[in-house]
């Protein structure tokens, strides 16, 4: 008979921690929860967004499940992260593509720093050009505001989203 591990991973369909408040995450003021439309986002967020006259911010709080076994979080989480703020950006900042799908079609992220368990991580990306086929961006993502990433991508201006589809949050 086969010994079962000490600490077996929790079956997928058992309930998670209990959701926090925004109180006990410490939000930083301003920043609101993304609506997200379920599926893959929903699974890794909450994101939160603020966006203050030219400026889009996107963060989250660094939660035990977004962490690798060192504490840290994981460079997949924060690829995730850059492959949502770049965007959402890009439709806040760009009103000739503000409804229409970005898929990405390049994503280049330089890990600079860590971002340890419980850290605030934000990022801002800024729109550098709009072709008829592409949007080229870039990004800066900080830990407890420490530099931890810098990303660029490049998207597709793809279909428009439906109507009742609110891509900027």
């Amino acid at each position: 008979m086969s010994q079962s591990p000490v600490n077996p991973a929790p079956h997928p369909t058992a309930p998670r921690e209990p959701a926090k408040d925004l109180a006990r995450l410490d939000i930083p003021a301003g920043f609101r929860p993304l609506p997200t439309l379920g599926g893959f986002i929903a699974s890794n967020g909450p994101l939160y967004l603020r966006h203050e006259g030219d400026s889009v911010q996107l963060g989250f709080r660094v939660e035990r499940r977004h962490a690798n076994p060192l504490g840290i979080c994981h460079g997949g989480m924060l690829a995730t992260f850059c492959d949502m703020l770049v965007p959402i950006s890009i439709h806040r900042k760009n009103l000739e593509v503000s409804r229409r799908f970005l898929p990405t079609i390049s994503l280049q992220i330089d890990y600079l720093d860590p971002a340890p368990l419980g850290a605030w991580v934000e990022g801002e990306a800024q729109v550098l050009r709009t072709t008829r086929s592409f949007v080229f961006a870039q990004g800066m993502v900080t830990a407890d505001g420490e530099v931890c990433a810098r990303v660029s991508g490049i998207f597709k201006i793809g279909p428009p989203f439906p109507d009742s589809f609110d891509a900027t949050g």
